[in-house]
């Protein structure tokens, strides 16, 4: 019951220090939350409160001041460590993938690979295989190799789209007229599955998103079979 309320499955250690973070922050807010509680519960308990308009709540005053700071320092620091993290594998990238949003339909094109662009459709039932999952599979992967840095540059050809991979912790918008970039590793072999986040149409839940991590060697023979 309680592995439901955090997030999805982590498919990289970026995503995993979201899910620590992510614990970590219900943690203190359930703390938080008995601290407030045992206070009401002393007030309302508490004769002289009630009685005398004298008493005065100093140590109180003090601790709900220093407590909520305490908090937020507690926070701080884990937040600019994952901040800080995320910067760093920003820095450089070997390949470059440039996502597209479209109504209602994702385009996908490698600026290192001349020629290499497709759309990606999600498969309706008859067209599915044993296996693959209804509303989530696309007829054109995005292939990806393993262990390589890899620049997404996302935009939209219409309205605002979201370009969201949840095991991944990826969510960016998709903006026309706006190109926003992101980089990132992905360590682990794998299909990962993502949808539109952003409410975009009349389909928007028909869009998704699924990305095919590969050796290097399997990205090389597919980019020549997409090419050629």
């Amino acid at each position: 019951m309680f592995q439901s309320l955090g997030l999805n499955f982590c498919s990289s250690l970026f995503s995993s220090y979201m899910d620590w973070f992510h614990n970590f922050n219900c943690s203190l807010l359930f703390g938080v939350l008995i601290f407030v509680g045992m206070m009401v519960f002393f007030l309302v308990n508490n004769s002289f409160y009630f009685k005398s308009s004298k008493v005065e709540y100093r140590m109180s005053e003090f601790f709900c001041s220093v407590l909520p700071t305490l908090v937020l320092l507690m926070q701080m620091v884990p937040s600019l460590s994952l901040l800080y993290y995320y910067g760093l594998i920003n820095v450089d990238s070997s390949l470059t993938v440039k996502v597209v949003g479209h109504q209602w339909y994702w385009s996908y094109e490698y600026g290192d690979i001349p020629g290499l662009e497709f759309d990606s459709y999600m498969k309706s039932l008859d067209q599915l295989e044993l296996g693959e999952p209804r509303l989530l599979e696309v007829d054109n992967r995005c292939v990806l190799p393993v262990d390589v840095n890899v620049r997404f540059c996302i935009t939209s050809g219409d309205v605002i789209h979201s370009w969201a991979v949840p095991s991944m912790s990826i969510k960016l918008d998709a903006m026309s007229g706006v190109l926003s970039t992101l980089t990132y590793n992905f360590p682990v072999l794998g299909v990962f599955y993502g949808q539109c986040s952003e409410i975009c149409g009349a389909n928007h839940s028909f869009m998704p998103i699924v990305l095919e991590v590969t050796l290097i060697d399997n990205f090389s023979m597919w980019c020549l079979g997409m090419v050629f």
